[in-house]
């Protein structure tokens, strides 16, 4: 039962936001579809494949305690950084509105950064420290 209000309410808010979405007018549709076309595109041929290249190369080259947390820090920093694009390019700033783009998104980027690789390195430590404490080798 509760599927199906799920499904339901996830379909009525669908439909909603097609029918906001036709008021808009032609171009705007054109426009959403382009961009969800190659969204689809982009994540399936580049995203995709250079993620799973790079997570097979780091695991052959890593140690086995720093491969997962090194696999999750990248998944959520490739993640956020393709997300804060716009905003790390200032796509959207106007001279005269201010108060759009108005803090320093770079600095945040960086402080996110700084923390998640500071979780990998302290996630990575604590696995070859638990691996060394149950007799297993730290090493690949």
């Amino acid at each position: 039962m509760t599927r199906v209000a799920l499904i339901g309410t996830g379909l009525l808010a669908a439909a909603y936001g097609g029918w906001l979405l036709l008021d808009l007018g032609w171009d705007n549709l054109v426009a959403t579809a382009n961009w969800l076309v190659a969204g689809v595109i982009l994540h399936d041929a580049v995203l995709a494949p250079v993620t799973i290249l790079a997570t097979v190369v780091l695991a052959r080259l890593l140690p086995s305690a720093w491969r997962a947390p090194v696999t999750v820090g990248a998944i959520v920093l490739g993640s956020l950084t393709l997300l804060a694009i716009p905003v790390l390019g200032r796509y959207g700033a106007k001279a005269d509105n201010p108060t759009l783009l108005d803090r320093n998104y770079t600095g945040g980027w960086l402080a996110v950064a700084a923390l998640t690789c500071a979780g990998v390195a302290v996630a990575a430590l604590a696995n070859a420290r638990r691996r060394r404490n149950d007799g297993q080798d730290p090493g690949r």
